[in-house]
């Protein structure tokens, strides 16, 4: 009877290598449009026509004074009062800027990706970007400056993440896991989250650096902007509190 080679027994080829980018497909995409929109504005458009999508499709709190299209000329006119609560998040101000957010959609947005899905997720993205703006307008109501930016929407995607990344079996949580299974864990509730050490250390963390940038005004946004912080907070609050109307992994009991 013919003996196999060892050769032929344990010669199986290399192993399949790991993806250097294991992101989800939805933030993949996603990014890939920020970064479209942000190549096409810095090197397609003249410098008249960029500063006339800025107005257009940025938020602009002075767009809602009486008679503000009128008095400033503003592009996109009364339909631009409903559209810029979302368009904003896709402009950025500075190669800088754009990668932060980049970066962070692709820690934090990853997770939430996965356990939510392509449709949930881009939902309470927009939801998040449309309550960052929302706060934004309360607290600099008829300013004219333009806001710009997806942190809002990216805070809302970490806030999301604080509801199940730091619980037992999670991916950041004590007794780890790292399969998939990490993300489809039961959430905690609120309570639970906020009595969690893990969760309150990032809450902590995360409201002290945006309350930092508050105070002391320190540049971030790019091109001599300051960072929207009160947008970040509208957008962290709406994506912490909503959570579970997006989740579709049954409730920890």
């Amino acid at each position: 009877m013919h003996e196999p080679r060892p050769l032929e027994i344990y010669d199986q080829g290399p192993p399949p290598s790991e993806p250097v980018f294991n992101l989800p497909k939805v933030v993949t995409w996603l990014s890939l449009v920020l970064i479209g929109v942000h190549l096409a504005d810095t090197y397609l458009l003249s410098r008249d026509l960029r500063y006339e999508v800025l107005l257009a499709f940025s938020f602009l709190p002075a767009r809602y004074l009486p008679d503000a299209v009128a008095l400033y000329q503003l592009p996109g006119g009364e339909p631009a009062k409903a559209w810029t609560f979302l368009t904003y998040a896709f402009l950025h101000g500075g190669w800088g800027h754009l990668f932060v957010n980049v970066m962070w959609m692709a820690v934090f947005g990853s997770a939430v990706a996965r356990r939510f899905g392509t449709a949930r997720f881009l939902v309470l993205s927009a939801v998040c970007a449309v309550a960052g703006a929302a706060l934004h307008l309360a607290l600099h109501f008829g300013e004219t400056v333009p806001m710009i930016g997806a942190s809002a929407a990216i805070s809302g995607q970490m806030a999301a993440a604080t509801r199940f990344v730091f619980d037992m079996g999670g991916p950041l949580g004590a007794m780890r896991r790292t399969d998939e299974f990490a993300y489809r864990i039961p959430a905690s509730g609120m309570a639970a989250t906020l009595a969690n050490p893990r969760a309150m250390m990032f809450l902590l963390v995360w409201f002290g650096i945006n309350f930092l940038f508050g105070i002391i005004s320190l540049p971030g946004a790019g091109e001599g902007g300051s960072v929207a912080w009160e947008a970040h907070i509208g957008g962290f609050v709406a994506g912490f509190l909503l959570f579970s109307l997006f989740d579709p992994v049954p409730r920890r009991r």
